[in-house]
């Protein structure tokens, strides 16, 4: 069943944002979704290396609450710094150090920053301990560094490790 069904879940989450996109649940539609569904993960399948596993799916649905929170209040954030004055503002590229060691943990951090407004991932160092970012106002480098790890690398630690 694992090998004709790789990815239920996923299966049931293509589907609905099928319908989603399509604007529609008329059958045609929601057969067509549950194919998509269904085709994407299984041809897929031969790109994911490992079977992911999610240790604490509460920290995953807090992580993924913060998340979307945290988009929403850097969409409003910047756009006032920007039509505020942008000439005070203080971009920085700042050294983040990781203590992640899944890869798929490190890619979800790396896309979190670059999701909410105003910062993105701009490189992995080789070693894989930190990862540097750009942040569009930055006034305390250490608060910064200190928001990263708490709020999403603890969190993906947890989620993705343990």
């Amino acid at each position: 069943m694992q090998r004709l069904l790789p990815h239920p879940l996923l299966t049931i989450i293509l589907a609905i944002i099928w319908l989603l996109l399509s604007n529609s649940i008329a059958l045609g539609q929601a057969a067509l979704g549950l194919l998509l569904g269904w085709a994407i993960p299984f041809f897929a399948l031969q790109f994911w290396p490992d079977k992911l596993k999610v240790h604490k799916p509460l920290t995953l649905l807090k992580f993924s609450y913060i998340l979307l929170h945290d988009i929403v209040e850097a969409n409003f954030i910047v756009a006032l710094r920007i039509l505020g004055k942008p000439e005070k503002l203080r971009p920085a590229f700042i050294v983040v150090p990781i203590d992640l060691n899944s890869d798929f943990g490190m890619s979800i951090l790396a896309n979190t920053s670059c999701l909410t407004p105003g910062s993105l991932s701009a490189l992995l160092a080789p070693d894989r301990k930190s990862i540097l970012m750009h942040a569009m106002d930055v006034e305390d480098v250490d608060a910064f560094i200190h928001t990263v790890k708490t709020r999403y690398e603890k969190p993906l630690k947890e989620i993705f490790e343990e």
